[in-house]
């Protein structure tokens, strides 16, 4: 994302966050929170979209992922996220909205509704409810604890990709998984994240978040918008159900041909639905 500069952000423990910000710093702002597991490249697409609309953006990288610090003590909580995300909300001036995927949405809805004030003016969650299909949940642990030795080449990491996500069309070039990956000194490849956070949590999407969002629902009172993929594993009618009674203002936008990672599938769509809601709601200049 070189069109974009690079900023820092601290957390309230000290944790250094790495981002990318974009567009003209007075605009209204939206934040993009990447899943369990991922980095903000999967937001690139996204980010350039909103930026060319008018947003200012800001794209970071979650505490234990991709180039932000891990935690010393493997904190990795909801109300260390939380901290995080108002560390980095203190760095805009004007109305704000908060995009999340499964991991970075649970991140959004729990700082919203435990804040003794409004931080934002609207709410995207991407493929997250507040109890994610126990089915789906494992989906996802069982791939990034399958792979706790790393692999040999680029190759073998894309084939594990593949596995999970056989839906995909399968890039010509995997050279874009670097940025989920790093080398070690053994010469093997390993994906980028704090695997204590499976430690922390009990799955990437955790159902030990659940209970937590449940209970601040009631505060989640501005617009919502829940990006559904059609194919999702995750997302499940029960889980739709509940979230469009705890939180009755949700409008429910489901992305055809997508699954979990619905940016990453459906780029296009998935930008012309938010987009059309955020112009509802925090329309640029």
């Amino acid at each position: 994302m070189s069109e974009f500069i690079q900023q820092r952000f601290i957390a309230p423990d000290g944790l250094i966050l790495v981002g990318d910000v974009g567009g003209p710093p007075d605009a209204p702002a939206v934040i993009l929170l990447h899943g369990g597991g991922q980095t903000r490249h999967s937001w690139a697409g996204a980010m350039r979209r909103l930026v060319a609309d008018g947003y200012h953006v800001v794209n970071y990288d979650a505490r234990g992922h991709g180039e932000s610090g891990w935690s010393p003590d493997g904190n990795y909580s909801s109300g260390a996220m939380a901290g995080d995300l108002r560390a980095v909300l203190a760095s805009v001036k004007g109305p704000v909205a908060l995009v999340g995927a499964s991991m970075g949405g649970m991140t959004s809805f729990y700082t919203i509704g435990s804040s003794d004030h409004p931080i934002a003016q609207a709410l995207v969650m991407v493929d997250i409810v507040l109890h994610p299909s126990l089915e789906g949940s494992k989906h996802i642990q069982a791939f990034m604890t399958a792979h706790d030795h790393g692999f040999a080449t680029l190759e073998e990491a894309a084939d594990a990709v593949a596995a999970y996500n056989p839906d995909r069309p399968r890039p010509k070039d995997p050279i874009g998984l670097m940025k989920n990956l790093r080398r070690r000194d053994d010469g093997r490849l390993y994906w980028h994240w704090d695997p204590r956070l499976l430690q922390t949590r009990p799955s990437a999407e955790p159902p030990s978040f659940t209970s937590e969002l449940v209970a601040v629902s009631h505060n989640v009172t501005l617009p919502t918008l829940l990006v559904r993929g059609a194919k999702s594993d995750i997302v499940d009618d029960a889980g739709v159900a509940e979230m469009c009674r705890l939180v009755p203002q949700t409008e429910v936008y489901d992305v055809a041909g997508a699954g979990h990672m619905v940016a990453g599938d459906r780029n296009d769509a998935f930008n012309e639905g938010v987009i059309a809601f955020l112009h509802r709601h925090l329309p640029p200049r």
